[in-house]
């Protein structure tokens, strides 16, 4: 009902002309042109996609090591979280440029963007779980003569399983944003290559198509997501 909410109020600043024609389409002209363009959108929507697997992925994995080893080692956990605070200081648009310059025009400098995008979420919260164990649950397997990796693997991963999949959600939206906002910067093929090339003929009517694909593929990707934490955690359905 909100959004319909919303959607009355845009159709109803079009239909007054409060903003003029040529900056705000109408609903329809909108959806027109959707699905006008639909199949081109879908070719470009599965490169932004393949780029935001490929990124996340190995945000994943590096996250993950990463906050395994920061709980292991307490030094490390002082020395390296206030620079993985500061990096988040940096926009990611900033970054972008350089990773192109570097790297050229290929898929490395996307991947690599949309990697620094998600370690953070992945590895802090990640993280945060893991030190959230309770210590006497750590004290009785240390009494049983478990070893560090046994304590990892059978009590501390387990705890941390509900604040990792937190993280990978913001995880995966900031993936498509940090795909497109890469695509801004150069390539033949993209949504961000797409929305590009719609800004610069100021067809403002597929500039809002395409907005609404990129929401629509972070919301799916957040939806399978969520259907592998229940799926990870019966438990917290009571199944």
């Amino acid at each position: 009902m909100f959004i319909a909410l919303i959607i009355s109020l845009w159709w109803g600043v079009c239909a007054l002309k409060i903003v003029p024609a040529y900056l705000l389409p109408t609903p329809p002209e909108v959806i027109k042109a959707l699905i006008a363009d639909l199949p081109l959108l879908l070719r470009h929507a599965s490169v932004t996609i393949t780029q935001a697997l490929l990124g996340l992925s190995l945000s994943i994995v590096f996250g993950v090591l990463t906050a395994a080893v920061m709980d292991r080692f307490e030094f490390l956990y002082a020395a390296a979280y206030p620079v993985l605070v500061v990096t988040q200081t940096i926009p990611a648009i900033a970054i972008a440029p350089l990773l192109v310059l570097w790297m050229g025009f290929g898929i490395a400098p996307k991947v690599l963007l949309i990697f620094i995008t998600c370690f953070f979420p992945i590895t802090v919260s990640t993280l945060s779980g893991l030190r959230s164990v309770d210590p006497d649950i750590i004290s009785l397997m240390k009494s049983m003569g478990a070893t560090p990796l046994q304590i990892l693997i059978k009590v501390k991963l387990k705890a941390a399983l509900e604040s990792f999949f937190a993280g990978l959600k913001l995880a995966t939206a900031y993936s498509i944003i940090a795909s497109v906002i890469a695509e801004w910067l150069g390539g033949s093929r993209g949504l961000g290559v797409y929305m590009t090339r719609v800004r610069n003929a100021y067809a403002f009517d597929k500039m809002f198509a395409v907005i609404i694909v990129i929401s629509v593929v972070s919301l799916l990707l957040m939806k399978v997501v969520d259907v592998i934490y229940k799926k990870s955690m019966p438990w917290k359905d009571g199944g």
